[in-house]
């Protein structure tokens, strides 16, 4: 995987942005689009956090949108809900079956381009962005953490993690990650499973990545209604969280609920 270099996309290399749009019409990105929620009632002036949701394989922006439980979490919690859709059934990153030899630029200059547009566009708080993603969704969250954490506050991966292998190291600044997996989920597996020409890698392997490269040290274990977490921090206070449930590839909204209030008590958001 490359490191990624300061990008320099701007909005005209996706086409000039439509007029309206939001949860139920494409903000239109040239050929790409997003589509986003700001919370009940919002006055359309006072910036709020935001959730950057990206999709699992052969999803949709549309699709994620009409997951009324997570509508209904970002709204309470005062969150804008963006949805992304990735450039073909599936996110364009290294080692995915279909794209063996990417880099994953076409993705990293995408979501460049929706952060740069929504936060244009809508009253959002640039500085309290989570990314988060279930299943290939998951693994599109892992490329951003390693390629694009300067972007956001923290990364929430649910069942998904790099394909094939995490890279060596990572781009840009150490993050908070908070890990979400199930312990017999058989889509994603723990130890991964060969898929085609590649294979998807292995949990344990990314956390071990991450743990060096942001010079994590174990703070022990903690139950957490479903979740049983292995937590880690570092000197920079942020944190590395590994969290199981009993149960196999499925998304809980209040996972995502979970992870983010963690990421407010260290101060993330």
């Amino acid at each position: 995987m490359r490191l990624l270099p300061v990008l320099g996309v701007t909005l005209g290399l996706f086409g000039a942005p439509a007029l309206a749009c939001g949860p139920d019409t494409d903000c239109q990105l040239g050929d790409r689009h997003y589509r986003i929620a700001m919370p009940e009632g919002h006055d359309g002036a006072t910036p709020v956090p935001a959730l950057v949701f990206s999709h699992g394989y052969r999803g949709s922006a549309q699709g994620v949108m009409r997951n009324g439980s997570l509508r209904r979490m970002a709204s309470e919690m005062g969150v804008a809900l963006i949805a992304v859709k990735s450039q073909d059934d599936d996110w364009v990153i290294p080692n995915a079956p279909r794209h063996l030899d990417t880099d994953g630029a076409v993705e990293f200059d995408y979501f460049d381009a929706v952060l740069k547009d929504a936060t244009n566009r809508f009253a959002i708080d640039e500085a309290r962005i989570v990314a988060t993603g279930f299943s290939a969704g998951g693994m599109m969250t892992w490329n951003l953490a390693c390629s694009m954490s300067d972007r956001f506050a923290g990364f929430i991966p649910i069942s998904g993690t790099f394909w094939l292998e995490p890279p060596e190291t990572c781009a840009g600044p150490v993050a908070s990650i908070i890990h979400i997996h199930g312990t017999s989920d058989r889509t994603v597996p723990l130890n991964g499973r060969v898929i085609g020409p590649t294979k998807q890698g292995e949990v344990s392997a990314a956390l071990e990545m991450y743990r060096d490269y942001g010079k994590f040290e174990p703070l022990g274990q903690a139950t957490y209604g479903d979740l049983a977490c292995t937590e880690e921090d570092n000197l920079a206070g942020d944190t590395l969280k590994f969290c199981l449930f009993d149960g196999g590839h499925s998304f809980r909204t209040e996972f995502v609920r979970f992870a983010w209030e963690q990421f407010e008590k260290v101060g993330r958001l």
